[in-house]
């Protein structure tokens, strides 16, 4: 985003990592800024935008992308608290996000904007013992929808990017075996995460009038589409 000439915030828990993608960023004619903020607590995302605001005085697009997952296991043997802290991320976190940027977007002159949620293939098929992570990217479909409708009275755009298998440190067990739908363990396709990022930059250009409401975004040979 910065390369394509977006003033951009990053945001995350931990402000070093958020100053080193900066740096990984490179030069740029973009303004970026890193602000620290737990997007689980309401609190934070309120702070965070107000910085927005305070920095750049407008909100033209949010990229929800903060996710968490967990270990495979039956429903039986996940803690409660795990339930917690992934809905508190992947759907509270989105839902305070994407809240604060509506809300900036109705109000700011020029009006609207765009929102872009991190779905998930996923949202459509479920991996071995992944209620929580599942259910929530269930919930993001749910999101993005009812965000396109409400948006439209405001120029608010709301689309969904669902991504597979791409290769990052929380996908590198793809790379040497995960649970398969038949009670297998086996390494599975990947692809460079570079893809997905040029495929948001797209969204992100894209006038207000047109939208892409649900793209994915997969490894060609990951086993997803058919059966087993």
């Amino acid at each position: 985003l910065l390369k394509a000439g977006w003033n951009t915030v990053f945001c995350g828990r931990r402000k070093a990592v958020l100053d080193a993608a900066i740096v990984e960023a490179g030069r740029t004619e973009a303004k970026a800024l890193a602000v620290a903020c737990d997007i689980s607590k309401a609190g934070e995302v309120d702070d965070l935008f107000e910085t927005v605001a305070e920095a750049f005085g407008r909100v033209d697009l949010l990229f929800n992308n903060a996710g968490m997952g967990y270990k495979s296991t039956p429903i039986d043997e996940i803690p409660v608290e795990v339930w917690n802290d992934i809905v508190g991320v992947n759907l509270t976190g989105s839902f305070l996000c994407a809240r604060a940027a509506f809300g900036a977007m109705r109000k700011q002159r020029p009006m609207g904007g765009r929102i872009i949620n991190n779905g998930s293939v996923s949202a459509y098929a479920p991996r071995p013992g992944s209620v929580p992570y599942t259910a929530t990217k269930h919930a993001i479909t749910g999101l993005t929808k009812t965000l396109a409708l409400d948006g439209r009275p405001y120029d608010i755009a709301c689309g969904q990017i669902d991504i597979g298998n791409a290769l990052t440190d929380m996908a590198q067990p793809m790379t040497v075996g995960v649970p398969q739908a038949n009670g297998s363990i086996a390494a599975e396709a990947v692809m460079d995460v570079q893809h997905v990022a040029d495929a948001v930059v797209h969204m992100a250009s894209l006038p207000l009038e047109a939208n892409v409401l649900f793209m994915t975004v997969m490894a060609t040979k990951m086993p997803f589409v058919g059966r087993g």
